[in-house]
């Protein structure tokens, strides 16, 4: 092959692989603009719940579980029918006391002496998924409990709409809570959530590619 071609070749790779890296570029930022704006939505429609363990020794996790369950236990008997996720909230703000209490019995009756608080808040959750649905990550108002120090990894639920999946095997996240945010979300919005693998794979890939041309530019 002459030098000619050889050059004809290499000046249409770079021409190509410049349109490719534009198109990444703008795509990047448009996923990552659609991401916050859906966030941003989410938010609104969505009360979360989170629980901190004291340490992340094997005991302090486990009893982390134990609060979790007996907590979510006594929502799922005294919790009314919220039909949004301001009234699951203003029930979480009125019963603070009786949850604190209700996660306090669990602890001493497994042999512990923490001290636990509850509190409703606004607070920054990283990107998590239930089942086929992921949450980007962002501020989010959530029902927090801490225990102890609360130093240890935590766990991670939705109350409204209700994606706390009790089978952790399975990890089902139920069809009324999904059918809950169709209908608080643009279709738009959902399929953001519900088909985030596709998009984060593309993005990636396109963020590779950006950071290999930044490598070849020093």
């Amino acid at each position: 092959m002459s030098i000619r071609w050889k050059n004809r070749i290499s000046l249409l790779a770079a021409v190509i692989f410049g349109i490719f890296l534009t198109a990444c570029i703008v795509e990047a930022k448009e996923v990552k603009a659609r991401e916050r704006q859906t966030q941003e939505s989410l938010a609104k429609e969505v009360f979360r719940f989170h629980v901190l363990a004291n340490s992340d020794s094997q005991e302090d996790q486990d009893l982390k579980m134990q609060v979790k369950a007996a907590v979510l236990d006594y929502m799922k008997q005294e919790i009314p029918d919220s039909k949004t996720a301001e009234e699951t909230k203003t029930w979480a703000k009125t019963h603070l006391k009786d949850i604190e209490q209700m996660a306090q019995n669990t602890i001493s009756q497994k042999g512990y002496s923490y001290p636990v608080t509850a509190e409703v808040t606004n607070c920054r959750f990283p990107e998590k998924s239930y089942g086929d649905v992921t949450f980007p990550a962002g501020m989010y108002d959530a029902l927090r409990i801490k225990i102890g120090n609360a130093k240890g990894q935590n766990w991670w639920c939705v109350l409204y709409p209700n994606l706390c999946f009790m089978d952790s095997v399975r990890a089902v996240v139920p069809e009324e809570g999904k059918e809950q945010l169709k209908n608080v979300l643009t279709d738009e919005e959902y399929n953001e959530i519900t088909e985030v693998k596709i998009k984060w794979f593309y993005l990636q890939i396109c963020e590779g590619v950006c950071r290999i041309t930044e490598v070849i530019d020093r």
